[in-house]
């Protein structure tokens, strides 16, 4: 092998600077961000309470809302009852959920831009307007 030395060298100088920014950012990552709950419909609640904890509605509102929408189009079933307090509520993302959540921009877009997910919620739901402050 000619210039076998020139080549090794080439190929380690490759692999270190292909991988570099792979190493570099290893365990680095920027804090989730915190969703607004300051609304005005969220403030006159006594107790600040989501249809489901605040936990459970962090890992699984996305599969949540997939399983209303099945069960209000295909079924004809309009009503949650919630596993954390029993209570009843309309499965309804505009008037159940944005009703609370009415700051789209600070509450659902910040979390999804973080988590570069783009939910197909607005292909058929008409997405909220919000108030200028």
């Amino acid at each position: 092998m000619y210039n076998g030395g020139k080549i090794i060298v080439g190929l380690i100088i490759f692999v270190g600077l292909f991988t570099f920014p792979i190493f570099y950012n290893m365990g680095k990552t920027a804090e989730a961000p915190k969703p607004n709950i300051d609304t005005p419909e969220i403030n006159k609640m006594e107790k600040k309470q989501c249809v489901e904890s605040k936990e459970w509605m962090k890992a699984n509102h996305m599969q949540m809302l997939d399983q209303w929408r099945d069960s209000v189009l295909r079924d004809g079933n309009l009503e949650y009852v919630s596993s954390t307090d029993g209570k009843k509520y309309i499965m309804s993302l505009q008037n159940t959920c944005m009703r609370c959540h009415s700051n789209k921009k600070e509450f659902c877009d910040k979390c999804h831009t973080y988590a570069n997910v783009t939910p197909y919620c607005w292909t058929c739901h008409i997405a909220p307007k919000e108030k200028e402050i």
